[in-house]
């Protein structure tokens, strides 16, 4: 933990880890928050996307991941930037591993506390949307309030082609989002979570493309918020950061896209 790093006297140690790229907004906003911190980035980029995957080989395949990547880096805090995985294994981790393991989960609550509409939508991929916890979190925390479900299959590949620089049409990304747009009864959708980190890589042509003006939901401050609450402590400087994929020959490119993200504002 933080207190641990402190007294050993170095810097503390954060994995941040994705099926992809979406979680480096999420890296961006806890690096910003604890720019002093050493920080591995993880990307599962020879599974992506996870949306499809069996709940077994999920479980099985990110803990392998995390427990090799532990073994090289003996991380003070784990990080699951990714909703399909965290809504799935961060039990399995966290009975694994003893260092805090902090998940993202689709921001309902805010999102159902903030409605003046009672209309919110939560975008994620398919096996976000099938999550028993997902529903759990709308029962527990939507009462009385409408919850659209909207399982994109394409919407985080499309935001990696993005990020890579190809071309995305509008219409490919509006197609993906035309049905968190609900109205009802003279109301309408006016927030709208995002529960998949790759989403908010594309948030700047979601808000070109909405019908009318919502509230988007992005998970990375309240993330990196978490993140120095557990860790407890302060990383002022500059840390290093190192990033790997778990496709042969991507750490090259992954680290160069990291870099860039880092470089916009959090």
């Amino acid at each position: 933990m933080g207190e641990a790093a402190a007294e050993m006297g170095r810097k503390p140690r954060i994995i941040v880890f994705d099926s992809g790229l979406g979680g480096l907004t999420v890296f961006r906003a806890i690096r910003a928050s604890l720019p002093g911190a050493d920080y591995h980035y993880l990307a599962d980029d020879a599974r992506f996307p996870y949306g499809a995957l069996p709940p077994d080989e999920l479980i099985s395949g990110v803990l392998e991941v995390i427990g090799a990547a532990l073994a090289d880096f003996p991380a003070d805090c784990v990080v699951i930037a990714c909703n399909t995985a965290s809504t799935l294994v961060l039990p399995a981790l966290r009975a694994r591993f003893s260092m805090p393991i902090v998940g993202t989960v689709p921001a309902i609550k805010p999102a159902a506390a903030a409605t003046k509409s009672g209309l919110i939508s939560v975008l994620a991929t398919p096996g976000t949307v099938r999550r028993d916890y997902t529903n759990d979190l709308i029962r527990d925390f939507a009462r009385g309030v409408a919850v659209t479900l909207v399982g994109s299959r394409a919407l985080a590949g499309l935001a990696e082609r993005a990020l890579r620089g190809e071309t995305v049409p509008d219409e490919a990304i509006l197609a993906e989002i035309a049905p968190c747009f609900v109205e009802k009864d003279q109301r309408r959708t006016d927030h709208i979570v995002l529960a998949c980190t790759h989403y908010p890589l594309l948030l700047d042509r979601l808000k070109a493309l909405e019908p009318w003006p919502v509230e988007w939901i992005d998970p990375a401050p309240a993330i990196a918020r978490r993140v120095v609450q557990v860790l407890a402590c302060e990383a002022a400087g500059e840390g290093q950061f190192q990033a790997h994929s778990t496709k042969p020959g991507a750490d090259a490119a992954l680290q160069a896209l990291a870099e860039r993200i880092l470089a916009l504002p959090a």
